[in-house]
């Protein structure tokens, strides 16, 4: 853990990031990820069973490497954001953003007063080395990296707005709760929702934020690129895992009956 946030720096100059996501909830999995050398590992606690301790533990796994530990939070609570910020998150994705005045509460809870309401106790975390980064409280604000992530016809509608708000450096669009919510559950491919995945992605990158999303189409992660975007996670451990284990079954004892 570094003074400064590379993977912000990167946004910022528009340099590509490529990422996978990190669902099996096991820091021993996390540090094996990390050495494929992607530049971003997201450690997901919104939809895997990563509580704040094991959070911790995965960016401690991922810590000696060269990929950087994005922390996907259950939900934008401002405890819970205080808790991951001080045991060293520095890069958050924030789900479920569906307007403007939601992404300014996001912002005023990753910064100290007076510019925001996080809570002062960083002498005792890891974010400070424990009282060693003398400096911190003066760069600690410029350090965070806050995404939000818009995935609702809601939140597209107040994408421009979300997008203004200062503090917020990148949007992800997150396809599975977008096409839910345009009515084609489960078809985050529909040509609606593709269609809707890239105009939304023009906006954020017209603004001046970084776009982001995920896929496991390697040929549609390379079509957003493409585009512009910046931070794209390319797969998920449990799926990737899931697959090669289930070939190797199958290759083996055949398809299992379902």
């Amino acid at each position: 853990m570094t003074s400064g946030n590379v993977f912000k720096s990167a946004l910022a100059e528009r340099r590509p990031q490529i990422g996978l996501w990190l669902s099996m909830a096991d820091p021993y999995m996390a540090e094996v990820s990390a050495t494929a050398g992607f530049d971003w590992l997201l450690v997901d606690g919104e939809h895997a069973p990563n509580d704040v301790r094991r959070t911790l533990a995965a960016l401690q796994a991922i810590a000696p490497y060269r990929s950087q530990p994005v922390v996907r939070a259950v939900n934008g609570d401002v405890a819970l954001i205080k808790q991951l910020l001080d045991i060293g998150a520095q890069n958050l994705l924030v789900p479920m953003v569906d307007t403007a005045e939601q992404a300014r509460q996001l912002v005023a809870a990753t910064r100290y007063p007076p510019a925001g309401i996080r809570g002062v106790g960083s002498a005792v975390g890891r974010a400070s080395r424990w009282s060693q980064r003398a400096d911190y409280l003066d760069r600690a604000d410029g350090e965070i990296c806050l995404l939000v992530q818009a995935e609702s016809v809601t939140a597209l509608h107040n994408l421009e707005a979300i997008c203004e708000t200062d503090g917020v450096d990148g949007v992800f669009i997150g396809p599975a709760d977008l096409a839910a919510s345009m009515g084609h559950r489960g078809r985050p491919n529909h040509p609606e929702v593709l269609a809707a995945i890239e105009q939304a992605m023009k906006t954020i990158m017209g603004s001046g934020k970084a776009a982001g999303t995920l896929t496991g189409d390697a040929a549609l992660a390379r079509r957003y690129l493409a585009l512009g975007c910046t931070f794209v996670a390319t797969g998920v451990d449990v799926l990737l895992y899931a697959a090669a284990a289930r070939r190797l079954a199958d290759d083996f004892i055949g398809a299992p009956v379902r």
